[in-house]
């Protein structure tokens, strides 16, 4: 037990603790903060039992190899003519079919006729003389991109296998299904070669929905025939169904 002091002295000493026992409270010794203490230097109150181990320095990283060391990258073909500045002669061609039909759309709306009426009062020529010379500004531009090195780059989007051959059936009957349809129109008239045109279109595409395509086809030679003839005023050949249509 302990006794309070008195109100006037000093307090009473504390009993001493007794021989053999533990005190109440030992003592802790002190803990090493990590990364604070040197690892070197025993911890308070203990002898240090092995002698402290001197810290290696840190190896120097291994050097990179130097950049003439490396495999050069690989060229990438498509961008062959945009990376070395060369102009790309296919390209030429492109222009000279541009300046070439510049040229004839100027040279056939120079032989057109001086056919002006109140409903056209410029007449028929500046249009397509016009139309000749921005083809002609368009092709001398593409041409000097292509000799400054510049070069169209390739359509990403489009998932073509170049490895496929040619589809020579699909190709052909389509090529048959115009020369049917050239051959048959002034006889037969728009309406019955435009169908055929259009079925046989749809048939060397692969659909086989042969009475579905025909009525779409009839449907689709009807309209183009009364759009022209209404809308345009342009009358396209009638051929047997003449004073029908």
């Amino acid at each position: 037990m302990t006794t309070s002091p008195d109100r006037g002295g000093d307090p009473p000493p504390r009993p001493a603790a007794r021989e053999g026992t533990i005190p109440a409270v030992p003592p802790i010794p002190a803990q090493p903060t990590a990364g604070a203490a040197d690892p070197a230097t025993p911890a308070e109150g203990a002898e240090a039992a092995t002698p402290a181990t001197e810290r290696t320095p840190d190896l120097p990283a291994v050097a990179r190899p130097a950049a003439a060391d490396d495999a050069p990258a690989a060229a990438n073909p498509a961008d062959g003519a945009a990376r070395t500045g060369k102009p790309d002669r296919a390209q030429y061609a492109v222009c000279a079919f541009l300046a070439l039909v510049g040229g004839l759309v100027i040279v056939d709306a120079a032989r057109t006729g001086h056919a002006i009426s109140t409903a056209d009062p410029i007449g028929p020529k500046p249009v397509p003389i016009l139309l000749g010379v921005l083809l002609l500004i368009v092709a001398a531009i593409y041409a000097v991109d292509v000799a400054r090195g510049g070069s169209g780059e390739p359509e990403a989007g489009e998932d073509v296998d170049l490895t496929t051959p040619i589809d020579w059936r699909t190709v052909l009957l389509l090529i048959g299904a115009f020369l049917v349809n050239a051959v048959l129109i002034d006889r037969l008239g728009w309406v019955i070669s435009g169908t055929l045109l259009f079925w046989g279109s749809a048939f060397a595409l692969g659909n086989r929905h042969h009475v579905r395509n025909l009525l779409i086809a009839v449907a689709l030679s009807l309209i183009t025939f009364y759009t022209f003839a209404i809308g345009l005023g342009v009358n396209l050949p009638a051929g047997v169904l003449q004073g029908i249509l």
